[in-house]
């Protein structure tokens, strides 16, 4: 919703990409068994979230089961074309931390210094949690590298259905 506010990872990524959006529509495959759920986990996690938001602390939310981490930042970012620079450091398998569906995870936007009481109060309630990086400008940029315009995003989206409609079967 705003320029310069921290995205925040509640939850833990393994990288579960059995049975993912990733598997059946990039590589064409679908196979492996769904990723486990540990329902205390979802509880907690969801109970902390729900937390904020009534809080009033976190207007900005999403739950990364559908297409995972990378597709919840894209999605996020659509509705008012801000962007995000994000950092993977050395992410041994990038391809199952950015769209692994691992479950009970959320992605928070808030501002820095609420995002930081987040932080603390997430790792005191023993929550696994990461700053990932901060929104605003154009694109969405990983470690300064790899890049794509939110508009080329939005673009893409939201004519799918239209040239699907129009194609020859």
């Amino acid at each position: 919703k705003r320029d310069g506010d921290v995205l925040v990872l509640i939850g833990e990524t393994r990288g579960h990409l059995g049975q993912s959006i990733y598997l059946r529509e990039i590589e064409g495959r679908e196979e492996g068994a769904a990723p486990p759920v540990d329902l205390a986990a979802e509880k907690k996690h969801g109970a902390f979230v729900r937390g904020l938001i009534e809080q009033g602390r976190v207007d900005t939310c999403h739950d990364l089961s559908d297409g995972g981490l990378l597709t919840a930042i894209a999605e996020m970012a659509l509705p008012k074309r801000i962007g995000a620079s994000i950092g993977q450091a050395s992410i041994p398998d990038a391809i199952a931390f950015w769209f692994g569906e691992d479950q009970a995870r959320y992605l928070i936007a808030a501002p820095l210094a609420e995002a930081q009481k987040i932080v603390e109060e997430a790792r005191a309630a023993t929550i696994p949690v990461a700053e990932l990086g901060k929104t605003g400008g154009s694109e969405i940029v990983i470690d300064g590298n790899d890049r794509v315009a939110v508009a080329k995003l939005g673009s893409a989206h939201e004519a799918w259905f239209p040239d699907f409609m129009k194609a020859e079967l």
